[in-house]
């Protein structure tokens, strides 16, 4: 199996590294003009990257004038990062290199309602699978990432209060998975590392609010080129209290919140109720893009549910974008009801060059966002 080794970088080595990896930089001359170095500093900390495998020297960069740099790009022998995409019944696992691209993505059945002991041990013997598979010899992981769908702590990395992941409140999971690799460990909100995942496929939108639409509802919001947290629970518009013409119970217990109206869990209730057999909001989906009514008229209620809930965050953030993702993405009358309501309710400035749109990055939004974030991470 592929070895665990940390990265052998100091400070400023990584700051240089990460403008790589992100694509941000691609010679010495602009890694000096981005981290503010004196150009011989750059060469001297280059050349100890160079000398660690951890960046190579190739071909000819974009000239700025003069003779063509040389590119520099991390060496796809510098490590190996393992990130989970943690869902109710699913999750998506991949191995990534340093630059956060796919080796290999998988989909593979688990339960989270199985608890946390249980699944944290599925993934982590999914992830040693996936090395011993996929990783190129020699090639160390460098550090393992998943989100989690409910609240997260950012300074413990315990999950906090969530409504659909039974025995998993207070739970230690970063500890947990440190046990299994004793290495940087990332644990994040599913809509969180969408939003950063995503936040790269939106070149020039510094503020983003990327909507998660699957089993429940999710909002990561990209504030100034960065994620915004709070204290954890930023942008969770789950338990946001509507009006319907119904009174129904959310899993939180309180009356009419969004979620027991508009996410693909309420949606498969109330498909069932009619007699539909649905097993997951991909199959809400599927019933949507073969018209049947229900399912639409179900669908179309949803999005106006969520878009007059996301006009105050449109109203107060101003974003530059909003994105859908999630397994509810490709039911278009969820999209254009979410446009309707959100271009209808909010002031004229603030939707006047707001787009809304289905996610760019597609179902691997947040294992892109974890390996960027666990990239901070293992370069602290």
């Amino acid at each position: 199996m592929t070895g665990k080794e940390r990265l052998p970088v100091r400070g400023a080595q990584g700051d240089l590294l990460r403008l790589v990896a992100t694509g941000q930089a691609e010679s010495r001359a602009e890694l000096a003009r981005l981290s503010g170095l004196a150009p011989s500093s750059v060469s001297l900390r280059v050349e100890e990257l160079l000398d660690a495998a951890l960046l190579v020297e190739e071909g000819a960069g974009t000239s700025r004038g003069g003779r063509r740099p040389r590119r520099l790009r991390v060496s796809p022998t510098a490590g190996l990062l393992a990130v989970a995409d943690l869902g109710a019944h699913h999750a998506r696992l991949a191995l990534l290199d340093l630059s956060g691209v796919p080796l290999v993505v998988e989909e593979r059945p688990c339960d989270i309602a199985l608890g946390p002991e249980t699944t944290l041990d599925w993934m982590a013997a999914a992830f040693d699978d996936l090395l011993r598979s996929h990783a190129p010899p020699g090639v160390p992981l460098r550090g393992v990432g998943t989100s989690v769908p409910g609240p997260v702590d950012p300074a413990t990395g315990r999950v906090v209060s969530p409504s659909r992941m039974p025995g998993w409140n207070a739970f230690p999971v970063a500890e947990h998975l440190g046990a299994h690799y004793d290495l940087p460990v990332l644990v994040e909100n599913d809509a969180n590392l969408m939003a950063v995942g995503e936040a790269r496929a939106w070149p020039g939108c510094d503020n983003l609010m990327v909507l998660k639409a699957g089993s429940g509802i999710g909002c990561g919001l990209i504030v100034e080129g960065r994620l915004h947290r709070g204290r954890g629970a930023a942008g969770d518009i789950s338990h946001v209290r509507v009006r319907a013409d119904s009174s129904a119970i959310c899993s939180c217990g309180h009356p009419d919140c969004l979620e027991a109206y508009a996410s693909g869990a309420a949606l498969m209730g109330a498909l069932a109720d009619r007699g539909f057999a649905v097993h997951r909001p991909a199959d809400v989906a599927a019933l949507v893009a073969d018209a049947v009514p229900e399912a639409t008229a179900l669908v179309r209620n949803a999005g106006r549910l969520i878009g007059e809930v996301l006009t105050v965050l449109v109203n107060f953030i101003n974003p530059d974008a909003i994105v859908v993702g999630g397994s509810l993405s490709g039911a278009e009358p969820l999209i254009s009801a979410v446009r309707a309501a959100v271009y209808e309710r909010c002031l004229p400035l603030a939707t006047r060059d707001l787009e809304i749109a289905v996610t760019r990055t597609g179902p691997d939004a947040a294992l892109l966002g974890a390996g960027s974030l666990l990239l901070d991470a293992v370069l602290a």
